[in-house]
């Protein structure tokens, strides 16, 4: 087989490999996103829970970086410490060896098995879990299949003279095999696929053991590179976690490098194998890794707040501050990212609502101008998190994240309507009454005043049941709307009669019953927000609650 034939085969197995890691990842997001976050929040409370967390979490998505992006979620803006997230991140260093640990052994005949059973459970699954599950197998199968190729493309060029000359030549500094590691599995993007490409090496006898525990320390390094160089340009605080959880690393490396002969006959009491070799060395240094830091993780963390102090925000309160793209590919974090950003568009709808009730006491024209201002603020974050939500990995969604996707959308879409309403109409109307110096009967501010205080409690309720799928909120928002459709009517009706028997004057109540129309309008897109929760119950009909 010629050197091109060699590479391009490696080149198309390497791909492979990464291909069923993907398949794996995505597979288990699509099936158990959101109980793995909900593993994280319950273990990001002390070092120990967290390093377990970071542990149990890593080795079923297989990928440390994902790990890394649900555990910044949690410590975005300061909501979880940095000291447990740091323990995370060594318990999900520990999660990327148990998966080496298992593909180190020879189990490259059940392949065929996985890929079958894999299909099967895809094509034909009656649920969407039982069809991700199915992916996951299919992943774990291609992973085993190409581990088994790569060996396979390998094992002839053992001989090589021209190799074995090359590795000669490069072994004597470890070093420059160090290096080579890491860039491999900082290309690779998983330290998994970098390990298994060296523990095949080692099993072809292209690498002695020795070269091939150094390589282990540069894949273990290389890995570390990717959250640290995707966190940089932005906010310093991104760089906290992966920035300690490389210098960790870093440290260790520096300190195990120059004992690599004195390590090498222990590991070899172990196991002798090759590839076990490696596998257990990489399983070995991160545990050490973790039993050196996780006690000293509190100084740790006061080093890397002043090393990284957190960037001033934007004054712009237009500008996102939790729509982080880093997680777009991992849609349970960049979900919880954009309803935390759809809750700021809330409070400035809130902010809005509240203006214009005063606008209907106060005759200050500057502060209709104001309000108007602000729904461009409501617009433009609208705009970002309609593009945010797009961006999204889909592929990797789960039936119910799917969902969550339309729910925050369509809420942001509601609380865009509503800006409008209060800018373009709401504040028209109360432009009109301070330039005609109209004053509304107390009777009348006492109902606008009523329904205003209702808008601001159903939003309330609103975005709990956006937050915490709340069947009891969305119920109440729904009965809320009827009872607000009551009051508008009562209001209407009321109105007229006094019209008919001039107790009424005509400008007064043609401007009242243009407010009262338009906060009925309002009410209407809140009340919305529940429609999806209700009707995924089964509790909600065309045309109203079924109790």
């Amino acid at each position: 087989m010629s050197a091109t034939s060699v590479l391009i085969h490696l080149l198309g197995e390497i791909a492979l490999l990464l291909w069923g890691i993907n398949m794996v990842n995505s597979g288990v997001q699509r099936a158990f996103g959101s109980d793995l976050r909900w593993i994280l929040g319950v273990g990001l409370r002390t070092r120990l829970r967290a390093f377990l967390a970071g542990v149990g979490v890593t080795t079923v998505l297989q990928s440390s970086t994902a790990t890394a992006l649900m555990v910044a979620s949690f410590t975005a803006g300061g909501a979880v410490d940095l000291i447990p997230a740091l323990a995370v991140m060594l318990g999900a260093n520990v999660g990327t060896t148990l998966i080496v640990q298992v593909l180190s052994f020879d189990i490259t005949l059940i392949f065929p098995f996985l890929i079958f059973g894999g299909y099967m459970a895809f094509r034909r699954g009656s649920t969407s879990k039982a069809r991700d599950l199915g992916r996951v197998t299919i992943g774990l199968g291609l992973m085993l299949l190409s581990l088994h190729l790569l060996s396979e493309t390998i094992h002839p060029i053992e001989s090589s003279v021209v190799l074995k000359s090359l590795l000669a030549a490069i072994a004597p500094d470890p070093l420059i095999l160090v290096m080579l590691a890491a860039v491999l599995a900082w290309a690779a993007h998983s330290s998994v696929a970098a390990l298994l490409f060296i523990m095949s090496l080692a099993s072809a006898g292209v690498i002695d053991p020795h070269s091939a525990l150094a390589m282990v320390l540069g894949a273990n390094l290389g890995s570390s590179l990717n959250p640290l160089l995707e966190g940089t340009g932005g906010d310093p605080v991104k760089l906290r976690v992966p920035f300690g959880n490389l210098a960790m690393r870093l440290l260790i490396c520096a300190a195990t490098l120059p004992l690599i002969d004195l390590l090498l006959p222990y590991l070899n009491l172990i196991d002798s194998n090759p590839a076990r070799l490696a596998a257990n060395f990489h399983t070995l240094f991160n545990l050490a890794v973790a039993a050196i830091f996780i006690l000293p993780l509190p100084w740790i963390a006061t080093l890397l707040l002043r090393l990284f102090p957190e960037k001033v925000r934007a004054s712009d309160p237009g500008v996102p501050q939790y729509l982080d793209t880093d997680a777009l590919d991992t849609p349970s974090v960049a979900l919880s990212n954009a309803a935390r950003e759809v809750l700021r568009m809330a409070d400035t709808v809130e902010t809005m609502l509240r203006g214009s009730q005063d606008l209907f006491h106060q005759d200050d024209i500057s502060r209709v101008g104001a309000i108007s201002q602000t729904d461009d603020v409501v617009d433009r974050l609208y705009s970002a998190i309609r593009r945010y939500l797009s961006s999204i990995n889909h592929e990797a969604l789960s039936d119910e994240e799917a969902r969550r996707l339309s729910d925050i959308l369509a809420f942001a879409i509601n609380l865009e309507h509503i800006g409008d309403i209060i800018d373009k109409n709401l504040m028209e109307l109360a432009a009109k009454r301070i330039r005609n110096h109209l004053r509304l009967p107390k009777d009348s501010l006492s109902d606008i005043d009523n329904m205003h205080a209702k808008l601001l409690e159903h939003l309330q309720l609103a975005a709990s049941v956006l937050m915490f799928q709340d069947l009891n909120s969305a119920r109440r928002l729904v009965s809320e709307k009827e009872r607000f459709r009551d009051l508008e009517r009562t209001i209407t009706q009321r109105n007229l009669e006094q019209l008919r028997s001039g107790k009424s004057i005509g400008d007064t109540s043609a401007l009242q019953l243009d407010i009262v129309r338009d906060l009925k309008r309002i009410e209407a897109h809140i009340a919305a927000t529940a429609h999806s929760l209700l009707e995924h119950s089964g509790e909600l009909k065309p045309s109203r609650l079924t109790s």
